[in-house]
């Protein structure tokens, strides 16, 4: 059903392509408006065009605390306001514990996550002033490589566990503070063959998944997972404990993590190319 999004203005990073041009395109669809946010100037300036009057080129280096700001109050200029953050740009790196450089490493944590720990302190701040009638978003891409470790991934599997912890974070922080605001980590697949079927949910743990997808659009649900590897066999267990995870207000004392749970082989040949 398109209008999804009408009304919202969005900022997306790593938007001139990929998974953000993507979602910068699908948004826009869904009748957001878009700030298309990127290093990638001329790329970016070409998304906005394509997608039309409803979006607009800003250059961001998610590394720096005084670009994150300009984006956000140029987003606000232009659109004038700001609903949804869209935390989509990121960079790889495999190298393993004893090859990767100490710099390489500063460089893939500044990108991967300290990107997005600036992204949702000034988004926060800025999202919370706008949301009394349509509620506001953050979406943080994390990735099946937060969960499971790869031998040759030490720095991507740290910046990644890092995005998805941090993001149940923010989610309980606007939670508590009354903000209407969720945050939720989603996790980039590509999809590989799985022969095997998803494990069944039972009992109450069944009827909090099925809750938590039923009202996904309630803006105060603070709620760590997303459900983009929905419909991927083998996914829905690590979804599953993501949605528990990010429901506080009914486990106050519990913080249910799927890593505990996606070691057990269903998941290992869902692996993602940074």
């Amino acid at each position: 059903m398109a209008g999804r999004l009408d009304g919202k203005v969005a900022l997306i990073t790593g938007g001139a392509s990929g998974l953000g041009e993507c979602a910068a395109v699908l948004m826009a669809r869904e009748g957001a408006r878009v700030v298309v946010a990127d290093i990638q100037e001329e790329k970016g300036r070409a998304v906005a065009a394509k997608i039309g009057a409803a979006a607009h080129f800003l250059p961001l280096d998610v590394t720096s605390e005084d670009q994150w700001k300009a984006a956000i109050a140029g987003a606000v200029d232009r659109f004038g306001a700001l609903h949804v953050l869209l935390n989509s740009a990121g960079i790889g790196l495999t190298k393993t514990v004893e090859d990767i450089e100490l710099e390489e490493w500063r460089r893939v944590h500044a990108i991967d996550l300290d990107g997005v720990f600036l992204g949702c302190k000034h988004g926060v701040k800025e999202i919370k002033r706008h949301t009394g009638a349509l509620g506001g978003s953050i979406i943080n891409i994390s990735s099946i490589s937060g969960i499971i470790a790869g031998a040759n991934m030490a720095a991507y599997n740290s910046a990644k566990a890092g995005v998805r912890l941090l993001s149940k974070s923010v989610a309980l922080h606007c939670a508590k503070s009354g903000y209407n605001i969720r945050c939720n980590s989603v996790p980039h697949l590509h999809r590989h063959p799985d022969p095997r079927p998803p494990p069944r949910a039972h009992g109450r743990r069944r009827h909090a998944a099925e809750a938590g997808a039923a009202g996904a659009d309630r803006p105060t649900r603070p709620a760590g997972g997303g459900r983009l590897g929905a419909g991927v066999p083998g996914v829905r267990r690590i979804e599953l404990h993501d949605r528990l995870g990010g429901d506080h207000r009914r486990r106050p004392q519990r913080d249910v993590n799927g890593a505990g749970r996606a070691d057990d082989g269903r998941t290992k040949n869902h692996e993602e190319t940074p």
